[in-house]
């Protein structure tokens, strides 16, 4: 018996022996680097208050919650409905798409950061640095003062800052691919395989202290 638990802990170590190698790198780098420096919450300039002195006298069908907020030099007034979110100005009338321009603009506004180009996002992706955001979407090209490049990604309508993407995020989100075995989305911790090498692992793991301390089990 001895001897089948010797060959189970053998080759089940060198089959898994790759991904607990990559995550354990991954859990380093996780351990080493801050979640809101990654996520680039270090630019963001902190908002000032402000006073909505606008007169908001009209109705929106069938509005679960409202949310007021300020665009550019204007208050806007996002509508969640069971079809999807929708904006206004003060006075009632429908939101446009803001223009290129104006997202750069918002973006020297509430970022530290230095735009360069901009471009619009009409498409999703798998793997995008920017899945899981609402599309249309503007791409913002901008730098550092240490002149690294950065993406700043703004809602078309809210003017938003959605995300902040840089190099270190981007090894994070490699990482964190390694980490749950879904290299081409890395988002689904869920998937059969991450089940099935953990439970590989943990059968090598146990394998391993029985052979530590030379457990004798009957025939």
């Amino acid at each position: 018996m001895k001897l089948i638990i010797r060959k189970t802990h053998k080759y089940l170590s060198f089959f898994i022996s790759v991904q607990l190698l990559l995550w354990t790198v991954s859990g380093i780098y996780f351990a080493f680097n801050k979640i809101e420096l990654v996520r680039g919450e270090q630019y963001r300039v902190q908002p000032k208050d402000y006073v909505i002195s606008d007169n908001l006298n009209f109705k929106i069908p069938d509005a679960t919650s409202l949310n007021l907020q300020r665009l550019l030099d204007r208050t806007i007034i996002i509508a969640t409905t069971p079809s999807g979110k929708n904006f206004y100005y003060s006075n009632g009338m429908p939101l446009g798409k803001l223009t290129p321009d104006q997202a750069m603009e918002i973006v020297s506004i509430k970022t530290t950061l230095k735009p360069l180009a901009v471009q619009e996002i009409t498409k999703t992706r798998k793997g995008s640095e920017y899945r899981g955001r609402d599309l249309p979407i503007y791409k913002v090209d901008t730098e550092n003062n240490l002149g690294k490049l950065i993406n700043v990604y703004v809602s078309v309508f809210s003017g938003d800052i959605v995300a902040i993407r840089s190099n270190q995020w981007r090894i994070w989100d490699l990482m964190w691919g390694f980490h749950i075995m879904d290299w081409v989305e890395r988002d689904n911790i869920d998937n059969l395989l991450l089940k099935i090498f953990s439970i590989l692992a943990l059968i090598s793991s146990i394998s391993g202290v029985l052979l530590f301390f030379k457990v004798e089990l009957n025939q």
